[in-house]
Parts: C-alpha cells; structure tokens; sequence
C-alpha cells in the first residue's frame, strides 16, 4: 500500500483562495477555531465536533440503551457515528471515548454476533448492517483496541455481515443485486439501491485486502459490474438512488446523494491497491472521483453540499448526514489510491474550513449546521447528521499525520472467522455462497430509508429518505 502524506506548507498549496479567505475570517466569528496548517488546532476543533455531536446520544445514560440515538434517528446512524468515532480515535489518538464506542458497537451485535439485532426487525435494511459492518472494519483496519477475547471481534464481526449480505444476492429480479430491505414485510422491500450494494462492495474491497481471500475481491467485482449493468451507475459513474423489482429495475430514481459516491469510490480504491494498480480499478477511481465534482460548489469554491436536498431545503434526518461519509471516504480513498490526492484535498480543505465557521449555532455558539456553503451564517439546524458531517471533514485533515490501515501480513491483531454470521438464512465456512442456496426467504433488501413508505415526488423524480 502507498500513503502520499503532506504537512507544514506542502498542505498549503491545496487551498484554494476562497478557502484561505474563510480560514481568514474564522476567527472574526464566534464558530469553532480551525487552523489547518496545526495539527493541534485541528484535534482541537475535532474534539470540540466530538463532544457536541455525543451530547445527542442517551446510550449511556440511565434507562438508555447502548448504541441507540433516540428519535428521531434510525439504528444505523448509531452504527455510522460509532464509525466516525472510530476514525477520531485513529486520527486524534484521543481514546475519552473509547469505552462508548466499544460499549455500543457490541451491545448491538445481535444474538448471532452480525448485527441483525432482534428489536430492529420492523426498520433494519441490508444498508442499515451495512453500516454497522464497515464500522467494525474501521476498527479492524485502523487498530482500534480489540474487544475482551469472550466478545465479538472486529474482523468477524464484519465478515458476519458480509456473509449475510452474500447469501442475500438476488438474481431473481434485476439479474442480481441487494433488496433495500432485509424481511418481506417491510415497505421498500421491492427497491434495489445504490447504498445497500455499495455498503456490500465495500466490505467486500476491504476484506479482500485485510484477509488476502480473493473471494470477497470476487464478490466486490460482481458487486460493481451488476451496479453498472443496472445503469444504477450511469457510463459517467454518477450514481443513482435505486429502482424497483417489480419493474424490473427499469424505473431509475435518478436522484444523487453523498454517501453513495463515497461508499463506492472508497471501494473502488482498495481495490486498486488489492489489483496492484490495476488499470481498470484506476479508470473506475477516477470516473467516481471526476463524477463527485456534482458535489462541491463553485462559490464558495470547493465547499461540499448536498445538491439533492439543499438548495430546495428539502433535507431530511438522515439525509443530514450524508456528507460526512463522502468526507471520510475521501480521504480514506487517497491511502489506496494515492493519484487522487490533488483532487481531494482541496474539496476537504476548503470544506472543512466552511463546516467550522459554519459550527456557529446553538446555545453553545459552536453547533454545527448543514449548509456550509453559508460560512458563518449558521443555517438554524443542528442534530447528529450535522455534528458528524462537521467532524469528519476537519478530522480528515489529519491525514498526513495517522499511519497506514493495517492487513493481517502488515500488523493487524483483530480476530477473524471465515464462517461468522447466520443472520442472512444460509450457513457456510467461505463467503463464495452458491446462489441456488438462497432461498425465497432470505432473498432481502438493501437501503437506509428504513420504515417510512417511499413516496415519489414529481418533478424531482426521486424518492424521500427517512
């Protein structure tokens, strides 16, 4: 693996004007201080965004459950903030929050340590486990303290997820794919989605790399090229929120969102590197890449916003949060491909100077809002999508300071089983699943839009993510 790293005024030169006019005008603000050439300042900022956004979680309170947010939040933002406080551990070496994170992510894993909890059968989607996998693959990859040896591991944990997923491939509508929902009886369990394959590709990538098993490369592969079939990503490699079984796929909702370039561009990446620089893996990296532009403004320059639903004021709870996943992967993105970078780190520098001037509200001063393209102008909204969103991309800016994610030949400790999982229907020792052993009842869905009915909006031709 390569890792292109910057610090002092190398990092300087990735800063557009614009950016350096914001970082100018930061400390005329009551918003959080950011400094982006002192590492000190950054972990300062990032620690400011941490202790925010965990002021919103009840998990460790009395009468809370660990790894839950209250309402109105679904389970799989827990699972994705757990993620983003993995990654402030990794990038900060600021372990206050440890014991939680640990707390959370193993009291969720479920009965059959994969993350198919019984309390969220009515709402939980193949992207909602997703999330929760990959978070446990951070903590694989990054060396994140390894649970007690009686408790569910890191690396096992995300292996049972991805083996549930896999048995989960359905090729009897849309010649394969992830459904949005996991059981029958959940609305949205006839939408296929880009975020519920991806979440799938992911995993995949970063297993194939961690394990060296060729098998979860095999299946990321298929994942991408049935993505592409689809036209779920279109030959410019935008790609769109999903379409319906029962049309056989040919309804693309052509609506873009964040996470669903981020999940797959980090994807593509790893595997990349897992190829050895493979030319094709290069030419899909960039096409992801190149097509993100959509999501970065040009005034102010390089600032990201979520193009979907923020000039409308049409973002919802969920949709909140979606930038700080594009933001952390990203980043994550330029340790496998480092070609990226000068195209990257303008996006996250000019944006993470925005989110901090932009972490300007609350009764605090320093709660951080969504539309960064604002600056100082807080936008009157606040809640854990907004936090985390804020906290990513400053904390992304310690990426010349953190050392490579690890495998198991370059140092990694976490503990792993091949035959983990059993949540998805189908039992076995290696991830390489025959699909005629999936059954009409585990065949199962994919999405974050977990328990509200999909409603159509005309003229936007998209669908509502709640």
């Amino acid at each position: 693996m390569r890792f292109i790293s910057c610090s002092g005024s190398s990092c300087s030169s990735w800063l557009p004007t614009t950016a350096l006019s914001l970082l100018a005008g930061s400390t005329l603000t009551n918003a959080i201080s950011l400094d982006l050439q002192d590492p000190n300042s950054i972990k300062a900022a990032a620690s400011t965004c941490a202790y925010n956004l965990l002021t919103f979680y009840s998990g460790n309170v009395t009468g809370g459950v660990p790894g839950n947010l209250p309402a109105p939040y679904y389970w799989w933002e827990a699972g994705a903030m757990f993620g983003i406080l993995i990654d402030y551990y990794y990038y900060t070496n600021d372990s206050q929050y440890n014991d939680l994170v640990t707390q959370g992510m193993l009291w969720q894993v479920g009965p059959d340590n994969d993350y198919m909890t019984p309390n969220q059968t009515k709402t939980e989607g193949n992207d909602d486990q997703g999330f929760w996998g990959m978070a446990a693959m951070s903590a694989a990859e990054q060396k994140y303290p390894n649970p007690p040896s009686d408790k569910p591991q890191w690396l096992a944990l995300a292996q049972a997820v991805f083996n549930d997923q896999a048995s989960r491939w359905d090729t009897q509508y849309c010649n394969g794919g992830l459904r949005w929902q996991i059981f029958t009886f959940n609305t949205g369990y006839d939408y296929k989605n880009s975020i519920s394959n991806g979440c799938f590709f992911n995993l995949g990538a970063r297993l194939a790399l961690y394990t060296g098993n060729d098998t979860y490369a095999q299946w990321a592969e298929k994942t991408f090229n049935w993505t592409q079939a689809v036209s779920l990503m279109d030959s410019t490699y935008h790609f769109y929120d999903g379409a319906h079984t029962t049309l056989n796929c040919s309804d693309i909702n052509r609506v873009q969102w964040t996470y669903n370039a981020g999940v797959f561009l980090l994807g593509a990446s790893v595997m990349y590197n897992y190829t050895n620089g493979s030319a094709l893996w290069q030419e899909r990296v960039l096409g992801i890449l190149n097509a993100s532009s959509i999501f970065f403004a040009t005034n102010p320059a390089n600032v990201m916003y979520e193009v979907a639903c923020e000039p409308p004021n049409t973002c919802d709870t969920d949709n909140y949060s979606f930038k700080a996943y594009l933001a952390r992967w990203l980043v994550a993105s330029m340790k496998y491909a480092p070609f990226i970078q000068n195209t990257v780190m303008p996006w996250i520098q000019a944006s993470a100077t925005a989110a901090a001037l932009q972490c300007s509200g609350g009764t605090n001063g320093q709660m951080c809002g969504m539309k960064w393209t604002m600056g100082a102008t807080w936008d009157g909204t606040q809640g854990v999508g907004q936090q985390m969103g804020a906290l990513s991309v400053i904390q992304a800016n310690l990426i010349d300071q953190v050392s490579v994610p690890v495998t198991n030949k370059s140092g990694g400790t976490s503990q792993g089983n091949a035959a983990a999982g059993g949540g998805g229907g189908v039992s076995t020792s290696d991830p390489a699943l025959s699909q005629d052993t999936i059954t009409q009842g585990s065949r199962a869905g994919a999405g974050i839009l977990t328990a509200l009915v999909l409603t159509s909006v005309i003229g936007c031709s998209w669908w509502m993510i709640a």
